[in-house]
């Protein structure tokens, strides 16, 4: 294994050698720029545009990618990750656990500063810092949707998210008598109906398990033995928060570069919502020297999609997104080809196809017929051997359609325990070894659907609401080429798939969150190194597809074996053989009963960048690849070529 030195040389030489490679063979078909690629007044400067603005720069609250690609380069968490993906001190300089991974306790880096939006030191960073952020996340009255990173793991946090949810409700309760006369609270629940609010004791902020020792001893005390807690402490809501400022901005903390302090790589020095952000290399940073960008400038443009590509050619952008519905042409055009190569491949995001199993969408998709289909095992499954991955995949790749495709909820080489993919545990291998898609299996289960569901009430054909954010235009492709696919097969008689475009604002909240889709490629992001985050999306109070809401007696019961596996393999802690083994049962249970299609890891297509992703950070879980630190900006982009060669030199070294 090699130690933090010798691995940041190796990435430093790999790059040096890219970098001399690339510009020796860039020709007359070098992008212009009077002063250079990436030079702008003598220093290194990366440009690229964004069409998608910020809500938030609340880190504390935000999961959204597009926010934390800012947040994640501005603050540093207590570790970081070397390019392959091997742990490193950050502002942590060291941390130990106890003997059962029960309680970590984390050594601060000395004389690590604050500053503000102009680099003026603030503040020294302290264990204190963690303290606040973990009181702020746990608080259910700041609405963070961190908040499962904390309750469940940290000692306390949950006992405070409920108590604080309670005092939310209680401000909005009425007085009331319960059967006996007794004076109670009455909140209205989601069907309008008054229900007794259940008083919850009283839990203070300090009861959670997150306490600062001394200045620079911050220790953690869990729910229970986690030995894979400090892959949790590169995630967004582990960043630490300066009490003082927090306070004085209360609610517009996060909401302009003036209400952020900044302890990482750069500091957000310029920021005008839909024109521009500048992030400008800290000057005070702790690890200035592994810094070599000096500004990141990203010019906001509602129509970057359609001109990217024009503007990288011209040299006046560094990086551009190639759409699929260019790809081939671009590939077909000598000044596009050579600059053109794949993104990494993403472990860190699953995407599948899920059913809704509490269906509020509109009279005229028929939700109650729906309701009955859904609840119908047989008709799942007829789903999901009828939906064919590869030409829905070769609408945003056609290229390699079949690159990124996954047969699991857990992406293989997600884990692994002492060599041993976790993927290859239990009943998993069938999955992984196969393909769902099997035209005789679609058209058995279909028939033995047709029965039952007609016996049943329902009637044909079943109309399946299917809903994709408009402002991805390979997902409107994928959803119209399912759409074609599983209806040939299983027949427009048995199936009226009905492809709708949600709003381009607020996707998430108006339909996937709201139960407003029948069937939907939907998707999780891991939080940590270990299988237990792929449950997260399908447990109690954050079911993406609502089976807990069912009103068959026999869907409940299989998702309530399905969480009883998911609660055992929980408790195992000190033998992960024996952990993988549990986790691997819960997940094959849920895709035996057909809840789930899985579909594919995260890629987002093709590039033309001028930085090499091989020597940036790397972990699938976290900030690290939306980091620059570490990373230079190149003479030109790879090509498919290069990049191949690139891909295969790191995956010679991640071991």
């Amino acid at each position: 294994m090699m130690n933090r030195s010798t691995k940041r040389l190796t990435a430093l030489v790999l790059a040096s050698a890219m970098t001399l490679a690339l510009a020796a063979c860039g020709g007359d078909e070098q992008p212009s720029n009077s002063q250079g690629p990436g030079q702008a007044d003598g220093k290194a400067v990366y440009r690229t545009l964004y069409s998608s603005e910020v809500t938030t720069l609340n880190y504390l609250v935000t999961s959204q990618s597009n926010e934390t690609a800012v947040t994640y380069n501005v603050v540093d968490c207590l570790v970081e990750y070397d390019p392959y993906g091997n742990v490193e001190p950050a502002l942590a300089a060291s941390w130990e656990p106890n003997e059962d991974a029960s309680v970590w306790t984390f050594h601060i880096r000395e004389g690590v500063k604050w500053v503000d939006k102009d680099g003026n030191e603030v503040a020294d960073v302290t264990a204190q810092d963690w303290v606040t952020s973990a009181q702020y996340v746990c608080d259910a009255r700041n609405v963070s949707s961190n908040s499962n990173t904390y309750r469940g793991i940290i000692a306390g946090a949950s006992e405070y998210y409920n108590y604080t949810a309670y005092l939310m409700q209680l401000e909005n309760a009425v007085d009331g008598t319960d059967e006996q006369g007794n004076p109670v609270k009455l909140i209205t629940n989601s069907d309008g109906e008054q229900e007794i609010l259940e008083p919850v004791d009283e839990v203070t902020p300090e009861d959670i398990g997150v306490k600062a020792l001394d200045q620079y001893t911050l220790e953690y005390t869990l729910t229970g033995s986690t030995p894979y807690f400090v892959s949790m402490v590169s995630f967004g809501s582990y960043m630490p928060t300066y009490e003082p400022f927090l306070t004085e901005k209360g609610d517009k903390f996060g909401t302009s570069n003036d209400a952020l302090l900044y302890c990482g790589a750069f500091i957000l020095s310029d920021f005008q919502p839909q024109q521009q952000r500048v992030m400008t290399k800290n000057p005070k940073y702790w690890e200035s020297e592994q810094v070599f960008i000096d500004e990141i400038r990203q010019t906001y443009n509602a129509e970057a999609s359609s001109i990217e590509a024009t503007m990288y050619q011209s040299g006046s952008i560094d990086s551009a997104d190639v759409s699929p519905s260019m790809l081939s042409a671009m590939l077909a055009d000598s000044k596009y080809a050579e600059h053109i190569h794949p993104t990494r491949s993403d472990t860190s995001y699953s995407y599948w196809y899920l059913f809704n199993f509490d269906a509020n969408f509109d009279a005229e998709y028929e939700p109650e017929n729906w309701t009955i289909a859904v609840n119908n095992e047989n008709f799942r499954k007829s789903m999901v051997h009828a939906l064919n991955r590869v030409p829905a995949l070769a609408t945003s790749d056609a290229i390699n359609p079949t690159g990124n495709i996954s047969n699991t909820i857990t992406p293989v080489s997600f884990a692994a325990n002492e060599g041993k993919d976790y993927t290859t545990y239990g009943t998993l291998p069938q999955y992984v070894e196969g393909d769902n898609f099997d035209e005789a299996k679609a058209l058995e289960y279909k028939e033995k659907a047709v029965a039952e569901l007609t016996a049943a009430g329902a009637h044909f054909p079943i109309k399946v609401l299917m809903c994709y954010n408009p402002t991805s235009e390979s997902w409107a492709n994928e959803c119209q080429v399912a759409e074609q696919q599983m209806e040939k097969l299983l027949g427009s008689d048995y199936i009226d798939i009905i492809v709708k475009a949600g709003p381009s604002d607020g996707f998430l909240g108006a339909v996937r969150r709201s139960g407003n889709y029948g069937f939907m490629k939907c998707n999780w992001g891991a939080d940590y190194a270990d299988p237990q985050t792929w449950t997260d999306p399908f447990t109690l109070g954050n079911s993406y597809n609502f089976i807990e809401k069912s009103t068959s007696p026999e869907t409940v019961a299989l998702y309530n074996e399905y969480i009883a596996l998911v609660d055992a393999a929980k408790a195992i802690t000190t033998d992960i053989d024996e952990r993988y083994e549990a986790f691997a049962k819960a997940e094959a249970f849920y895709l035996d009963h057909a809840f789930a299609i899985p579909y594919s890891i995260s890629n987002s297509g093709y590039v033309m960048s001028r930085l090499n992703v091989f020597e940036g950070q790397y972990a699938p879980f976290g900030g690290a690849r939306q980091r620059y630190k570490d990373q230079h900006i190149m003479e030109k982009s790879m090509s498919m070529d290069e990049y191949n060669a690139a891909y295969a030199e790191w995956l010679a070294n991640i071991g």
